[in-house]
């Protein structure tokens, strides 16, 4: 008697093993024409940037160079800008020191407001009244920079005085919020005008960062009985740590490069005065906004070094800026 035995399953089919170019290919990410020009058309527009960093940086470090090695005064420390005479002697120590000073005024002011209104607009407002607010926000994000400087000149300045005399009434000691009744052109005044010029880009995108937290992670925190602002402190704000840093760079590098409203704001001199709130002091920006048209070519070339040395604090901060996120980004909960 035979016995046939029959096999009821077939051998799938072997395998094709992909040639040694297509593994190639695959490594490199682009295995069809639209995926490399793609990568070629990044690739590109990445180089472009870096030459064009590198072309402005190079400009600006000859013509400054131009500047500083004709410059009778030390260029760091000098309190005068006159590149008029012979020998000329100008020098950054005062447009440093208000640049700083007033952006940082700015950013003490309108962060934390601009975080407190993202929330309030994101885990807070009913949704019919988050709209309107969000669009009016928007709105001030698109108004130019010298509509700003009028309001704030014909606006704002008159009606700090007020302020001002509270501040010197019972800060005055300090000597920061010291007052000497002139008009309130000052580095305080500043710094109030350029935080409400930051304020709605910060808010914008802190809002959206906030709207970006994982649902699951709030649950979460009102399932083990968070409050409202539980949830706030322990899900949204860790999680959106890095983009509310961001958001902040972004309103600090409009801050640090603004013109046309500090000059219409700012009576400039030469002196750094204790006092915030005494006219007086200068950024680099106002100052060659307020020079450059009557400057001859030298002068030019000295404005031109004041804006390396903008360029250069604007690269220092974005850079420690990357350097935070880099940090906070592992406790960040992205990472969850």
């Amino acid at each position: 008697m035979d016995i046939t035995t029959h096999n009821t399953t077939d051998a799938p089919p072997p395998t094709p093993q992909p040639t040694e170019v297509e593994r190639k290919r695959a490594a490199r990410g682009a295995t069809r024409p639209g995926d490399r020009i793609f990568l070629g058309l990044s690739r590109g527009s990445g180089i472009l940037l870096l030459v064009i960093m590198a072309a402005i940086a190079v400009f600006l470090t000859y013509r400054a160079a131009l500047a500083i090695s004709k410059d009778h005064g030390n260029f760091l420390t000098t309190f005068e800008w006159n590149t008029g005479i012979q020998p000329p002697s100008f020098g950054i120590a005062v447009l440093a020191y208000g640049t700083v000073i007033s952006s940082i005024i700015a950013m003490v002011i309108a962060v934390p407001i601009a975080v407190a209104i993202a929330l309030f607009l994101t885990h807070y407002a009913p949704r019919r009244l988050s709209g309107p607010i969000a669009y009016v926000i928007d709105l001030l994000a698109a108004v130019p920079s010298i509509v700003y400087g009028l309001w704030g000149a014909l606006v704002l300045v008159p009606h700090l005085n007020g302020l001002f005399g509270w501040l010197n009434d019972y800060l005055g000691w300090t000597g920061i919020f010291s007052w000497d009744e002139g008009a309130p052109r000052s580095m305080l005044t500043v710094g109030i005008l350029l935080a409400i010029m930051i304020l709605p880009v910060i808010t914008n995108v802190s809002r959206e960062v906030f709207r970006q937290v994982p649902q699951m992670h709030e649950e979460a925190a009102l399932a083990l009985g968070a409050t409202r602002w539980e949830v706030v402190r322990m899900a949204v704000l860790p999680f959106g740590r890095s983009g509310v840093i961001s958001a902040s760079m972004l309103g600090l590098g409009r801050a640090l490069g603004e013109t046309m409203a500090v000059a219409t704001v700012l009576s400039p001199d030469f002196l750094i005065h204790a006092s915030l709130l005494n006219t007086g002091g200068g950024t680099f920006a106002q100052n060659i906004a307020s020079k450059f048209g009557e400057a001859d070519e030298f002068g030019r070339d000295a404005l031109i070094a004041s804006g390396l040395v903008l360029f250069v604090i604007t690269l220092l901060v974005n850079g420690a800026a990357r350097m935070i996120i880099a940090r906070r980004a592992e406790y960040s909960g992205a990472n969850a």
